[in-house]
């Protein structure tokens, strides 16, 4: 049973859950049309239902969507939707921010400010369906607000979706896609070359690197040991590894296992 507290608009309105006070937010063709504040009403047939997260300097569900046009929010969850057909499962709760992140995009094309996203390589590599999924985003955008936003905020986009899947704060994922920007960039300096960018072998190494990390904030361990091999077959491979390994423990604030370095270096060996 949901207690209503708001009509947003005909297709839009947030209500409270009768049984444990919690917020909800409800989005569907006509769902608000004829409603009144304080009505009470049970499940409704073809509507989306959305559990908000709140900033901590917002007191509740209300005063973040308040602050935020209702058709952000519909558009917010008609490309979670849309992921919802890519991937297996997508927590709905990525739907404020990202309703959050549509408005200000859309705020930026209109004052025709453009907003440069130097990680789109790594994004296109690392999160491809979820970048896939952005792109398509910004047909629904454009659809219902007039604007069309950058391939650049379709990767601010990407990594809302990311987070819906992975459970990582947007800013989390921001972190690691720049420090593996860096390692890349480390590794080009210490070569004295550019990598191909469309090699296997370097999305592959991507891929590794971005494991890594995730290994490193959850404490995983590698069971495969390769450092003395690596030492006696590519020294020059496992010198880069370890100088990368050492900044990504710096930047991360966690010891990486001893093992990474020598996991590492087999990756990297492939693209030199």
């Amino acid at each position: 049973m949901y207690y209503l507290l708001k009509v947003l608009n005909n297709n839009a309105l947030i209500a409270r859950v009768r049984e444990d006070g919690s917020e909800r937010i409800l989005l569907g063709k006509g769902i608000g049309f004829g409603r009144k504040t304080g009505e009470e009403f049970e499940e409704i047939e073809g509507a989306s239902v959305y559990t908000p997260v709140v900033r901590e300097t917002q007191s509740s569900a209300m005063s973040a969507v308040n602050a935020i046009d209702p058709v952000y929010l519909e558009a917010a969850g008609k490309i979670i939707q849309e992921a919802e057909q890519v991937f297996d499962t997508i927590r709905r709760d990525i739907l404020l921010p990202l309703a959050d992140h549509i408005a200000f995009a859309a705020k930026r094309e209109k004052e025709k400010i453009f907003l440069a996203n130097p990680f789109i390589p790594d994004i296109k590599i690392l999160f491809g369906k979820e970048y896939a999924v952005a792109l398509k985003s910004r047909e629904i955008i454009e659809k219902m607000t007039g604007y069309r936003i950058s391939d650049d905020e379709a990767g601010f986009i990407a990594l809302h979706i990311h987070s819906g899947l992975s459970g990582e704060q947007v800013s989390d994922t921001l972190k690691t896609t720049q420090i593996i920007d860096d390692c890349i960039t480390m590794l080009e300096e210490y070569l004295g070359d550019k990598i191909y960018k469309e090699s296997l072998s370097y999305i592959r190494l991507m891929s590794h690197l971005y494991y890594m990390v995730i290994r490193a904030r959850t404490g995983e361990a590698v069971n495969i040991e390769l450092n003395e091999f690596v030492r006696k077959q590519y020294p020059k491979a496992g010198e880069i590894s370890e100088l990368i390994c050492h900044y990504m423990e710096k930047r991360l604030e966690k010891r990486l296992d001893r093992e990474e370095i020598g996991f590492l270096a087999i990756h990297i060996q492939r693209i030199l």
